[in-house]
C-alpha cells in the first residue's frame, strides 16, 4: 500500500500542516479515492484545487502589480497566464516532489499519471488550496513567493518559446528554424511524442509532450535557455 512520508515532504515544501489531513485530501487523486468501497466528493482533491486555483490567481495579480508598476493590464495578464501555466505549476511541483507523493490508483499509476502535468500542475494547485485552509493567506503567499514567483523570467520563456525562438532566429537572415517529430512512445491512448528544435538542420533543443505541438513548444524552451547561456 503506498504510504509516503508527509513529513519529508513538508519539510520540502515550507509548510508544516497543523491538520496533516489537509494535505492527505490535497495528494488524493480521484482515481485512488474511487478504489475505495464507498468514495465521496470529499475524499479526493478535486474540491480544494479548485480553492487553490483561485488563491494562486489572487497571490500571482497581486504580485505583478506591486513588483511592476510599469506594466500594463494587458502585459500584466499575459505573465500571469504563463505563470500559472499548466507546465509551469508541473515543473514547480516537481521541483520539490510533490509528483512523488500523490495518491494514485494502481491502474493510473501504471498508465503514467504520475509524470502527466495536468494531475501534477492539479496537485500542486490543490496543496496550496490545502495550506490556505490550514495556515492562511500569508502561509499560502509564502509557499507560493518561495516556489513559484523565483526566476520568473525563465518561467515566462515556456509560455510563448515558440514565437521567442522564431524571433530570435529571424533577427539573422541566415538562420532558418524547423522542428522535427523524432518519434513517440507509450500506448495509443497515452503517448508521449519527442520533438527536436533545429537551427540550420542542427538540433539546438529536444523536448516531449502528449501532443507533438506540446513537445515541441518543450524543445523551443530547451533552445532559448541554451541560446541565453
Amino acid at each position: 500500500m503506498f504510504q509516503p512520508d508527509l513529513d519529508k515532504l513538508q519539510d520540502k515544501i515550507g509548510y508544516h500542516f497543523n491538520d496533516e489531513a489537509y494535505l492527505r485530501l490535497a495528494l488524493t487523486h480521484s482515481s485512488f479515492a474511487h478504489e475505495c468501497p464507498r468514495p465521496t466528493k470529499g475524499q479526493y482533491n478535486e474540491r480544494v484545487e479548485y480553492l487553490g486555483d483561485a488563491v494562486l490567481e489572487l497571490i500571482v495579480s497581486d504580485y505583478l502589480y506591486r513588483n511592476y508598476p510599469d506594466k500594463s493590464e494587458g502585459e500584466m495578464t499575459k505573465t500571469r497566464a504563463s505563470l500559472v501555466c499548466e507546465y509551469t505549476l508541473a515543473v514547480c511541483a516537481r521541483e520539490v516532489g510533490i509528483d512523488q507523493y500523490i495518491y494514485l490508483s494502481k491502474g493510473e499509476e501504471m498508465t503514467g499519471g504520475r509524470n502527466r502535468d495536468s494531475i501534477v500542475s492539479d496537485s500542486f494547485e490543490a496543496v496550496l488550496g490545502a495550506i490556505y485552509l490550514d495556515g492562511g493567506y500569508e502561509e499560502a503567499k509564502r509557499f507560493i513567493h518561495g516556489i513559484l514567483l523565483k526566476d520568473i523570467e525563465n518561467k515566462q520563456l515556456f509560455y510563448d518559446a515558440k514565437t521567442r525562438l522564431q524571433e530570435v532566429v529571424q533577427s539573422n537572415k541566415n538562420q532558418v528554424l524547423t522542428y522535427e517529430i523524432l518519434g513517440e512512445e507509450g500506448l495509443e491512448h497515452n503517448k508521449t511524442f519527442i520533438a527536436e528544435a533545429r537551427i540550420n538542420g542542427k538540433p539546438i533543443g529536444s523536448g516531449r509532450g502528449h501532443t507533438k505541438k506540446e513537445a515541441e513548444q518543450r524543445a523551443a524552451y530547451e533552445a532559448l535557455l541554451k541560446l541565453k547561456k
